[in-house]
């Protein structure tokens, strides 16, 4: 009978975001221990092979941690407890604070250690020197453009990455991007993010978008989101002539935005709404007739994903990964990066397709979405890395 891996699964927050939870999910059900460490946010209930040895924001919580795990240390793995506190010394790092976070870790020692954000792998790569096998997922901003606007945490990646037994990456343009700093592109696996697709049911829009046709972006208000292309391109689609109306989810009250509205004379077709609870955010996606991705930077972007499963189409600029699934005319429509006109142009191409086409694009998208973004792909995927990394390790071992 094959052992039953124990996995941690690290974001530092529990719970984590949607993609993490899903994945904490899919492995826990297919019969792999799953640990949860770090801060404990908010009571959230799982499933019997899920364990949460985390700790409240609170003193009380964090002391009772430390004196808890501190003397099962020194009582039964004393020397393990000598090894890593001179670790700690070496780097720095032996604050009380640090001990609350490593030392639940250490004495339940998982198999693997699955760090979530690429900033803090120099935290963890200690886990290796006490037989866990350390794995890190690549994740948009923490490689894109994190490393080029800090120079220190571009040295980090330098340094660090060529230590970790393995990588998980979203897209194949994350995982080149990742090479740049040294990550071994034999250690590096994608498994795509995957929906639950049950809880997308496909809408098959049976009339032609009508004017003003419905365009809608979601997505906090962080520059790489590039809300101000947006609104150049609906300024270049009002003198187009398209009556149109655009909402964005996610954002309100900015100033450079409600600024750039009034400077254009978009008051009357663009709105800014605050975030939404996640079936108000779908309800929207299904009542628009175009899913608008303006931004600079992505993996893949869930929304996208949300969006070609409902039954929205899609028109995305040609970021990151974003190709890999917005193919031109078959999933969605794809735009430069940064030019304002061409999406302008293409927002009006897709408001002139008969509803045969725009059906069949639509179809296309989900039908990709089903072939390629599924839950069930995805934790399959990420269980076949995690028992790849224990058998690369055995071998070492061997």
């Amino acid at each position: 009978m094959e052992k039953s891996l124990k996995i941690a699964i690290y974001s530092g927050n529990i719970p984590s975001t949607t993609f993490i939870e899903r994945l904490i999910k899919g492995v826990s059900d297919s019969g792999s221990q799953v640990f949860l460490f770090g801060l404990i946010k908010q009571k959230t209930t799982y499933g019997n092979q899920v364990q949460v040895f985390g700790y409240k924001n609170t003193k009380g919580s964090k002391l009772w941690v430390l004196i808890k795990y501190t003397c099962l240390l020194f009582l039964f793995k004393p020397t393990q407890k000598k090894r890593l506190d001179a670790i700690l010394n070496k780097t720095n790092n032996n604050t009380l604070y640090s001990k609350v976070k490593y030392y639940p870790v250490l004495w339940h020692q998982p198999d693997i250690f699955h760090v979530q954000w690429a900033k803090g792998l120099d935290e963890w790569l200690w886990v290796q020197e006490f037989g866990m096998r350390l794995m890190l997922s690549l994740r948009g901003a923490h490689i894109n453009y994190s490393p080029i606007a800090d120079t220190k945490l571009a040295a980090m990646y330098r340094e660090n990455f060529p230590k970790v037994a393995g990588f998980h990456a979203v897209s194949q343009a994350i995982a080149k991007e990742a090479c740049k700093y040294g990550a071994d592109k034999q250690h590096i696996q994608v498994v795509k993010s995957g929906l639950k697709l049950q809880d997308f049911l496909f809408q098959l829009k049976t009339t032609n978008p009508q004017a003003p046709i419905n365009i809608l972006s979601v997505g906090r208000g962080h520059w790489k989101k590039n809300y101000r292309l947006a609104l150049d391109a609906m300024h270049a689609l009002k003198q187009l002539g398209l009556a149109f109306r655009y909402d964005i989810i996610g954002v309100s009250g900015e100033e450079a935005l409600l600024f750039q509205r009034a400077q254009l004379g978009l008051e009357q077709e663009v709105g800014f709404i605050g975030p939404l609870p996640f079936k108000e955010v779908q309800k929207a996606i299904k009542e628009a007739d175009v899913m608008l991705l303006p931004s600079v930077e992505e993996g893949i972007a869930n929304v996208v994903l949300e969006a070609m499963a409902l039954g929205t189409l899609v028109v995305s600029t040609d970021c990151g990964g974003m190709k890999e699934v917005v193919l031109p005319k078959q999933t969605g429509y794809l735009v430069p990066v940064r030019d304002a006109q061409a999406m302008a142009l293409a927002l009006k191409e897709v408001s002139e397709l008969p509803l045969e086409t725009y059906q069949r694009i639509t179809q296309q998208a989900r039908a990709f979405v089903e072939a390629n973004h599924s839950e069930a792909q995805m934790v399959s995927g990420m269980l076949g890395l995690y028992k790849r990394l224990m058998l690369e390790g055995s071998d070492k071992v061997n």
